[in-house]
């Protein structure tokens, strides 16, 4: 394989629903890129970070790495091609944009081909959508009342899961910030400059504070204190 050449854009994307596993998927994906690269004149640009379920098809710091790649005349490159090819919305995205990619664990992959798997899936997806909605005319039909009668319960659970969405993304986070720490980086501040400079964005997209990781670390920390405090007392 020749060396590589010219300017590229790194995009990673790591799920929101890996329980805190996040950190060691972001350095894989890192590790595949810079594996890929090695050797010949090249440069990484920028790294893009999208911490997002794979269920979502909204992909904003996708769409900032397709402006990056414009904007310094760079290849996108992912570690997995699984990043881009499971929605037909994000490769018209792509096809719109006109910025050339690579896939590091399919570099032969096209245009052509990511388009081929998205429309698979797509089509996957819209048979589920069509099963679940028949079964439920066929329930309701029976007689069967659907919805949720009890609208304060649900809204209680409604803000239990919000609550516990917070703690996951907290903990995918996690682990990138006790790397960013290994590295003698300490303060909240500092810490949220280093996400910043990674592209890592918080749950609601924006960017980081010393707040936000103050939020982040502050329940592991009060968790960690509780389970001495047990143990100190037994």
């Amino acid at each position: 394989m020749s060396p590589h050449q010219g300017k590229f854009i790194a995009y990673f994307r790591i799920s929101t629903d890996k329980q805190g596993k996040s950190g060691l998927e972001l350095e894989a994906q890192r590790k595949a890129v810079l594996d890929y690269l090695n050797g010949g004149r090249w440069e990484l640009v920028q790294e893009f970070v999208e911490v997002k379920s794979g269920k979502h098809n909204e992909r904003p710091r996708l769409k900032a790495a397709l402006a990056a790649c414009k904007k310094h005349r760079a290849r996108l490159i992912i570690a997995k091609l699984d990043r881009l090819s499971r929605n037909l919305a994000l490769i018209a995205t792509l096809r719109e944009s006109g910025v050339e990619f690579t896939a590091v664990d399919n570099p032969h992959a096209n245009e052509l081909t990511i388009h081929f798997l998205a429309a698979v899936a797509q089509h996957k997806r819209e048979m589920i959508s069509e099963r679940t909605k028949a079964a439920l005319q066929a329930a309701k039909a029976r007689g069967k009342q659907l919805g949720n009668p009890r609208l304060a319960e649900a809204a209680k659970r409604g803000t239990a899961a919000v609550k516990v969405n917070a703690r996951q993304f907290a903990a995918n986070v996690l682990p990138i910030i006790e790397e960013i720490e290994r590295s003698g980086v300490t303060s909240h501040k500092a810490i949220a400059e280093k996400l910043n400079e990674r592209n890592v964005r918080t749950a609601r997209g924006g960017k980081w504070t010393h707040v936000q990781v103050g939020a982040v670390l502050r329940p592991f920390g009060e968790a960690q204190n509780s389970n001495e405090k047990t143990t100190h007392g037994a």
